[in-house]
Parts: structure tokens; sequence; C-alpha cells
């Protein structure tokens, strides 16, 4: 099998943000035992800026962009070095790999990153990847590593998402602040993954939280791959992921199955403008595969360029589809209502059914 395994920064760092080198033991004595077993596994590792600020002797966590990739820059090197030589103990070499959505979007990078995965997996290596905090910038960043993780699974067709946190899996409420909730053992394809409220911040020394996991789990369950919520520190968590037993909350695959790219826009991609439609153009794009056509378009919201990501509402309000816009936001609204034959030449949809997923139905 291959198994992805992200760890949050929670989960390997203490409460002043150095690098737990025990967290990281237990977590190469996991996959140690994945391995013996023939296992494939990929990490997707947290963790650089907390390591990093602790590193320099910051006081909190920078919120400016600049120093936050300078202190990743630091962090990272620290964080690789002790997978290293908790890998080494089993024999095992790891490989720093680290990406930015472009790797995910652009065809060419996204081939690239994928045979590079593949081969380090041929040649008995565990990849260990993040984010490339250091370089990255507002707009071209996901800013946190479980939709990366879901994307990286994808790519390399896994059969098992591990998402490793701080908690014991998904709760009913905060069990940090309501008693009586209770874990949540499993989610169905068809149950709305994101219909439990979570709380969309993290520890305060990382950038995720609850609300990233349930979508990277989303992306994952729509890419055909089981995938886990679970505590890191739970003895044998990786083992039991891999053979389905109850160490948290597991995702069902659903039969469902988007490319790499259509997750891009459907979870990852920043979200330029909003476009609402009719209820004809509602039931169009929902029944079969069709593209948006100005016709249907009722408003227009956002300023927003050809080539970027809108939200597609219904009459109701409703989000229920994304998408890459064929045109800018003035042309959109300069074809409201207008039949395709009434339009210039090269003005015919406003997202192309290719470049539009529906977020909504089975």
């Amino acid at each position: 099998m291959r198994i992805v395994a992200k760890i949050g920064t929670a989960s390997i760092t203490d409460e002043h943000g150095v690098i737990d080198v025990r967290a990281i033991a237990r977590l190469a004595d996991e996959i140690a035992v994945l391995r013996a077993r023939d296992h494939d596994v990929v990490v997707v590792s947290s963790g650089a800026v907390a390591a990093g600020v602790a590193a320099i002797g910051l006081d909190a966590r920078p919120t400016d962009m600049q120093t936050l990739q300078a202190v990743s820059a630091v962090g990272q090197s620290r964080l690789v070095e002790a997978y290293n030589v908790e890998f080494a103990r089993h024999g095992l070499v790891g490989a720093q790999l680290l990406v930015d959505p472009l790797d995910f979007v652009e065809r060419r990078q996204y081939v690239h990153l994928r045979a590079t995965v593949q081969r380090l997996l041929e040649l008995g290596v565990v990849p260990v990847v993040n984010e490339n905090d250091a370089i990255a910038n507002d707009e071209l960043r996901y800013g946190d590593n479980d939709r990366i993780a879901a994307l990286i699974a994808n790519s390399i067709g896994a059969d098992v998402l591990v998402l490793l946190t701080d908690m014991d899996g998904v709760f009913t409420a905060d069990p940090r602040r309501d008693s009586t909730a209770t874990l949540i053992p499993f989610v169905r394809s068809g149950d709305p993954l994101l219909a439990v409220t979570a709380d969309s911040t993290g520890s305060g020394r990382g950038s995720g939280g609850m609300a990233s996991k349930l979508t990277a789990a989303k992306m994952a369950s729509w890419s055909g791959i089981r995938s886990v919520i679970a505590r890191a520190a739970r003895p044998g968590v990786l083992a039991g992921s891999v053979s389905n037993e109850l160490v948290g909350t597991t995702f069902e695959a659903h039969h469902r199955t988007l490319s790499s790219r259509k997750l891009w826009i459907a979870f990852a991609a920043d979200v330029a403008g909003t476009v609402t439609v009719d209820a004809g153009a509602r039931r169009a794009l929902t029944e079969r595969p069709n593209s948006l056509l100005p016709a249907g378009v009722v408003t227009v919201d956002g300023d927003f360029g050809a080539a970027q990501v809108v939200e597609v509402l219904g009459p109701d309000g409703e989000l229920f589809a994304r998408g890459i816009v064929a045109m800018s936001s003035s042309d959109a609204r300069a074809g409201l209502g207008h039949r395709t034959v009434d339009l210039p030449e090269g003005r015919s949809h406003l997202i192309h059914r290719d470049d539009l997923v529906v977020l909504t139905g089975d």
C-alpha cells in the first residue's frame, strides 16, 4: 500500500516551538514498521516556522510574511535534520521535498513532482514534504499542509491519507469546551464531510486546524482515497490506519473522483469573486456536464480577471460550484443574460465545463 502521513506543528514541537525529537522518533518508528511490510510512505510535515522561531529566540510566531519566510528557512533545515537522524536509526533514508501550489496546477510541474516522488519511493526513500514557505508569497501559497497532503495523495495514487494531530479525531463538538462531545468514528462518503462544526484555528504554533483537516479529508475522499484523522501520539496509529482499525475518525473513499487540478479548483485555489445563476443554469450544471453560459448568470460580484477562480451560487445564495472563469468580471457583467449568439466572438462561456467543479450531490 501507499500511505501519505501528514503531521502538524503542534504534534512535533513543544509549547515553545522547539522540535520534539521524541515525537519525530515515534513517527519514524511507525514508518519503519510500515516500510518493513513493504508499504510506501510519504511524510508531509509542518513545523519549520515554529522551529525557526524557537531557534532564533523570538517571543512569538511572527505575523509579517517576510519574517515568516526567514524563520521558516531557519527551521526547515533543523526539521529535516531531526527526521534524518531518526530515520537513520532504522536504516531509512529521508529526502526533503519543498512544494508550492504551481506544482499541482501547472501540468509540467505536476508531472515532474509526481515523477520525483515516484522515483524516491522506488529507491526506498521516505520523502518529507513541506510547503516552500521560505519563497512563497501571499498570492502563491496554501498556508497549511493539510491540503498539500491531500493533493500529494491524489498525485501519487495513495491508498490512505493519515492526518496526524493533537486530537483523537473529529468530535461532535470541541471536547476542550464541551464535556458532552463524542468522537465521530466513521464518516461515509455520502455524508456532508464538512458539515461538522470545527475550529478554523490551530494550536497557535501552526497554521491549520480541524477545519483544514476536514477539507483535506473531503479532498482525499473525492480522490477515491480513504483518510484518517487521529492523534499523532497514539501507539500504532499508522499501522492501525493502514489495517482500517478504529484509531480516530475514518473517512470513506467516495465513488466520485477528481483530478488534482479539479481538486485545486474546488478546495485549494483562492477565490476572486462570485457569480449567481438562475435556477435553470443551476439545474443545467448539476444534472450533467455543462459549461456556464452568460445567459444563466444573474449577478457578478468582485473584481476578477480571466483564469481566476470564482464561486458559483444558486438563486438561493447557496454555494454549489467553483470554476475558472474565461473572462474578466467586467466582461461577465457586460454579458449578463445575453445569449451566446449575441456575444462577441470568444465570449461564448463564462466557465468551461472542464474548468468547473460541482460541489453538491453525489
